[in-house]
């Protein structure tokens, strides 16, 4: 079982910027990918970014060139840094992790961190 702890959510104005972090904790697991997915009200959850373990990233088409995506390894955590933030980015942020489970993989979620930026 993992579990993951986000922080760093909050409001802020239209051009600015916000870093979210996830910790990913547990006993015996080994991480394939973390990333961020979002979901505003009344839309489908969708894909922000990820990152795989050996450090290859994807973004969505609206976030590229504002938003990085970063993990560290030896603290089992990634960041994701907005930058040139839009009203549109406002949405409840969700971490996700894969771990490896035999031939498999395993998927968790985050409780949500809440972004919102106003105009």
């Amino acid at each position: 079982q993992v579990q993951l702890v986000e922080s760093g959510g909050g409001l802020v104005q239209a051009g600015g910027s916000l870093r979210l972090s996830c910790t990913a904790s547990g006993s015996s697991f080994r991480l394939a990918s973390m990333g961020w997915y979002r979901q505003a009200p009344g839309n489908e959850r969708e894909l922000v970014g990820t990152i795989t373990s050996g450090g290859s990233t994807k973004y969505a088409d609206s976030v590229k060139g504002r938003f990085t995506i970063t993990f560290d390894n030896a603290k089992n955590t990634v960041y994701l840094q907005m930058d040139s933030l839009k009203p549109e980015d406002t949405a409840l942020y969700y971490c996700n992790s894969q771990t490896y489970w035999g031939a498999g993989l395993r998927f968790y979620w985050g409780q949500g961190t809440q972004v919102t930026v106003s105009s």
